[in-house]
């Protein structure tokens, strides 16, 4: 999905495929400083970001883009004969030369070095306190999850906390985690569990943690990610009984079809 400030924008498709894109809209909308904003939600959507940025372009249109979520931000390394994809996407946004590109909560910190003029924003931080809020979360009791070491390496910083860590042991053959061992001392039963991750997909790492802390002792454990994507509805996380609620944004998801799920819109938090 392309947006121009604000607006959402309409693209009609040709018998054959291709895209027409409505050169009357945009100039519309158009403004004196532009805003472009990606919901990236298939390929395609970045042959439309090209298309919208040449078209300014040509007019002498300038304008800065927001990624809600970076496409092939976790595809971040080469591992074996694997494509650096990240990498790719980063040439072709870089050839579009925004004025400023703003990620939302990128897998790490590869996304911002490859692409040009860019910064993060990170949802989660800002949203935890209402998460906390909500949950009754006690400081001194209660604890924050991080899954893994790249987790807590992005949030660890929240300070003042509690904080648990998984390890992750992976079978690297068939790609499944096979064992998940938490890494901190819990002096209590009967404590709350805050996960906090950037991405949930179908919740199997999220699944095994939630197993873990209800282990440990958890009365209550959420789910606190920036994005999440619609194969959320397609695994077992949220008919376990074993995570109370997810909180996450509308940056991937379509929408929170359940009570399970709290999402909060991502427009309007960053200009």
């Amino acid at each position: 999905m392309i947006a121009l400030n604000g607006q959402q924008l309409t693209f009609m498709t040709y018998p054959n495929g291709e895209t027409r894109v409505d050169g009357e809209q945009i100039l519309k909308l158009a403004e004196s400083q532009n805003r472009i904003s990606l919901k990236y939600e298939t390929d395609g959507d970045l042959l439309k970001l090209l298309f919208v940025k040449s078209f300014l372009d040509d007019h002498r249109h300038t304008a800065s883009l927001m990624i809600s979520y970076m496409p092939y931000s976790r595809m971040d390394r080469v591992e074996g004969s694997s494509v650096f994809t990240l990498k790719y996407t980063a040439h072709m946004i870089n050839a579009m030369n925004f004025e400023r590109v703003t990620i939302v909560e990128p897998h790490s910190d590869v996304s911002t070095a490859l692409i040009h003029r860019s910064e993060a924003v990170y949802p989660t931080g800002d949203l935890l306190q209402q998460v906390l809020e909500e949950t009754g979360f006690r400081m001194e009791e209660d604890y924050l999850f991080f899954p893994d070491a790249g987790a807590q390496k992005r949030y660890g910083k929240l300070g003042g906390y509690r904080q648990l860590i998984g390890f992750k042991k992976r079978n690297f053959e068939t790609g499944h985690i096979e064992q998940l061992d938490v890494v901190g001392t819990v002096e209590n039963k009967g404590f709350r569990a805050i996960i906090v991750d950037d991405l949930c997909s179908y919740g199997g790492t999220f699944l095994l943690s939630a197993e873990r802390l209800r282990e440990l002792g958890a009365s209550e454990v959420y789910l606190l990610v920036s994005h999440c994507e619609d194969s959320i509805y397609e695994g077992k996380l949220l008919s376990s009984g074993l995570i109370d609620r997810v909180y996450t944004t509308d940056t991937i998801l379509s929408q929170a079809s359940t009570d399970k799920i709290k999402m909060f819109p991502i427009g309007g938090m960053y200009k």
